[in-house]
């Protein structure tokens, strides 16, 4: 047996337009699933065998608390192709982010890190061209 990947991650959030504003409109990220749904499927990437790398927000109650530190999930990291990257540190900022740099301990790359709406850190990273 050998784990091939990750599926899906799953995160709670506090309101869904500022999630998906920030997922689907500003990263780009595909919505897959039927708009009934209360939880929305976006897609990362394509996955293997038929399964897509899924980002899933689910939305909390609207008298959810806040969420306080730490958090569970430390980041989550979307790899880019190293020819979009400087582009896509160019649009956040654009859009009033300030990606803060990084450096990977394991893998020779380039890295930025941005807070979403509900204060997951994002890290976008490619491979050092």
């Amino acid at each position: 047996m050998k784990v091939r990947g990750i599926a899906e991650i799953v995160l709670n959030v506090h309101d869904m337009q500022r999630s998906l504003a920030f997922y689907r409109d500003l990263l780009g990220l595909e919505v897959i699933s039927p708009p009934e749904l209360p939880n929305v499927f976006l897609r990362v990437g394509p996955g293997q065998a038929g399964i897509p790398q899924m980002l899933v927000l689910v939305p909390l109650p609207g008298d959810a608390a806040e969420f306080s530190a730490p958090r569970t999930l430390h980041h989550l990291a979307l790899e880019v192709a190293t020819e979009d990257f400087d582009a896509i540190e160019s649009h956040l900022r654009a859009n009033g982010y300030t990606p803060r740099s990084g450096r990977h301990p394991v893998v020779p790359s380039w890295t930025l890190y941005v807070d979403d709406p509900d204060c997951n850190e994002v890290e976008v990273i490619c491979a050092a061209g």
